[in-house]
């Protein structure tokens, strides 16, 4: 069993930057670096909708309405995968939620076994 648990969601105004973490653990949680982490968000009345993913060999995929905006990077010595958001906008705002596959190969919903409880992020105009 993997326990996800994100952090460093808010309010923010337009333009501006959160760091969201997400911290991994658990009781058969092994080696961090075998994991593909991925970040999703999902907003009120929408899918879940991919966001960035670091996969375990290290290659980093971007949602296309993200790129050049958003840094998804890990930590492996602290279990701990993080996305930077600078010049967010209001159609930003979302729950965030981190997932992890271990040895994920792509970055579909489905893809993901273990999930992150989220966090919200809210970008106002």
């Amino acid at each position: 069993q993997v326990q996800l648990v994100e952090s460093g969601g808010g309010l923010v105004q337009a333009g501006g930057s959160l760091r969201l973490s997400c911290a991994a653990s658990g009781r058969t949680f092994s080696t961090f670096t075998v994991y593909t982490m991925g970040w999703f968000r999902q907003a009120p009345g929408k899918e879940r909708e991919f966001v960035a993913v670091s996969l375990y060999w290290g290659s980093l995929s971007y949602a296309d309405s993200v790129k050049g905006r958003f840094t998804i990077s890990r930590d492996n010595s602290k279990n701990t995968v993080y996305l930077q958001m600078n010049s967010l906008e209001p159609e930003d705002t979302a729950v965030y939620y981190c997932a992890a596959s271990r040895y994920g190969t792509n970055w579909s919903v489905d893809s993901f076994g273990f999930w992150g409880q989220g966090t919200q992020v809210t970008v106002s105009s």
